[in-house]
C-alpha cells in the first residue's frame, strides 16, 4: 500500500519544499563573469530572405560546327578579355568548304558577265527589229538568273567563311573562365558544350518574398546584402518584378550588386535583408556573438544573468552571418548574456562551492 502511495505524495512532497521556509536561500556573490545587453532590434536590421548570387552576363560557349579538338588554350578561373582565343577546332573540312564555295563564286560570276554581255547585244539588235521580243525576254531571263546563282554563290562563300571562323572559338567579352569542358583530341557536334565564361563586374541576386511584403519593398527598396565571408554591401539597384508566381503566389525581387572586390561567386548563397519598415514593422531577430552560444547535444543555449543568479536559456536560432548569429526566440533585448558559457559555467561551479561550504 505504502508503494502505491509513494508517486502520489511525491509531488505533493515537492509543493510543500517549495512553499515552506522564508524564501529561496540567498546565493553567496557570484564570480565575475564578461556579460553583454542583447540590443533592441533597430528599424534597420530589417527581415530577410536567401537568394543566390548570379552573373547577369554569362555565356555557355557551345559549338557551332563539327570537327575535332586540337587546342584548349584556357583552364577555369582563367581571366580573359573579349575576342581572346579559348579553343581551336580542326578546319580541315570548313577550309575546304570554303575553297568550294569561292570557286563556285567565280563560276558564277563568269556567267552572270557573259549572260549580261549577250543580253546588251540583243537590246542593241532589238532596237533595229533584227531580233523577236520573245528572243529578247528570253536572254533577259538568262541574264537574271545568272545573276541570281552569282548572289546565292557569294552566299555561299560568306557561310563556308563563317563556318571556318567557327572553329576559333573566342572570349564574348571580358570575364572569368568557369567551365571547361572539352580536352584536346575530343570529336565535338553542333551543340556539344564547351567553355563557360562570366563577368564578374556584374552580379545580382534574385529572391522571392511574400506577395504582402511585395508592395512595400516598392514603396521603400532600401536593404543591405550579407555575403556568405561576413561582408555587408548596399545593392547597386533593386527591381521588385510587376508579377507574382501563380504556384507559389511570390514575387521576385533582382538585387544588383556593386563592383566588388573580390566578388562573390556566382552560385553562392546570401541574403538580402530589407528594413524592418519597409515590411510593415516587422521585427527582425535579434543578434549575439556566435561564441556566447552553449551547445548541449542538438539543444543551444545562452547564459542569461539575473541578479546573482545565471540561468542557462534555450535558444532558438536563425542563420549565421559573420562571427554573428540570430536568435529566433529565447531572448528579449536588455537581457544580460554571458560572452563565455565555459566561464560562466566555471563561475557557477565556483558560486555552487562556495554555497556548499556555507551550509557546513
Amino acid at each position: 500500500m505504502l508503494r502505491k502511495l509513494r508517486p502520489m505524495l511525491l509531488p505533493a512532497l515537492l509543493v510543500l519544499a517549495a512553499c515552506g521556509g522564508d524564501g529561496p536561500a540567498k546565493l553567496p556573490a557570484l564570480p565575475g563573469v564578461d556579460t553583454f545587453r542583447v540590443a533592441p532590434a533597430t528599424a534597420e536590421s530589417g527581415r530577410g530572405w536567401d537568394g543566390v548570387v548570379e552573373a547577369v552576363r554569362r555565356s555557355d560557349l557551345a559549338a557551332q560546327t563539327a570537327g575535332r579538338v586540337t587546342t584548349v588554350v584556357v583552364d577555369v578561373n582563367d581571366r580573359v578579355k573579349q575576342g581572346d582565343v579559348l579553343l581551336r577546332i580542326t578546319a580541315v573540312e570548313q577550309d575546304a568548304g570554303a575553297s568550294a564555295a569561292r570557286a563556285q563564286l567565280r563560276a558564277s560570276e563568269a556567267s552572270a558577265t557573259e549572260a549580261e554581255q549577250t543580253y546588251r547585244r540583243y537590246a542593241a539588235l532589238a532596237g533595229g527589229q533584227f531580233v523577236s521580243k520573245l528572243q529578247l525576254d528570253q536572254v533577259r531571263a538568262a541574264r537574271d538568273a545568272a545573276v541570281a546563282a552569282r548572289d546565292a554563290a557569294r552566299a555561299n562563300v560568306a557561310q563556308a567563311a563563317q563556318q571556318s571562323q567557327y572553329t576559333v572559338v573566342r572570349a564574348p567579352f571580358d570575364g572569368v573562365v568557369t567551365r571547361r569542358d572539352v580536352e584536346p583530341g575530343e570529336t565535338v557536334a553542333p551543340g556539344t558544350p564547351l567553355v563557360g565564361v562570366y563577368a564578374p563586374d556584374a552580379l545580382r541576386i534574385e529572391v522571392a518574398v511574400p506577395q504582402t511584403a511585395a508592395d512595400a519593398i516598392r514603396r521603400d527598396p532600401r536593404a543591405h546584402v550579407r555575403l556568405p565571408d561576413g561582408r555587408e554591401v548596399t545593392p547597386a539597384d533593386v527591381v521588385v518584378f510587376p508579377a507574382a508566381d501563380v504556384a507559389s503566389h511570390s514575387v521576385n525581387v533582382r538585387i544588383l550588386l556593386p563592383a566588388l572586390d573580390p566578388p562573390p561567386a556566382p552560385g553562392t548563397t546570401a541574403k538580402v535583408v530589407f528594413v524592418a519598415g519597409a515590411i510593415g514593422g516587422t521585427a527582425a531577430p535579434l543578434r549575439i556573438p556566435a561564441s556566447a552560444v552553449a551547445q548541449r547535444g542538438e539543444l543551444s543555449g545562452a547564459y542569461v544573468k539575473q541578479g546573482d543568479r545565471l540561468l542557462l536559456r534555450q535558444l532558438r536560432l536563425g542563420s549565421r552571418i559573420g562571427d554573428q548569429v540570430e536568435v529566433i526566440s529565447g531572448l528579449q533585448p536588455g537581457e544580460m548574456v554571458a560572452r563565455d558559457p565555459v566561464a560562466a559555467l566555471q563561475a557557477l561551479e565556483t558560486q555552487r562551492k562556495a554555497a556548499g561550504a556555507n551550509d557546513e
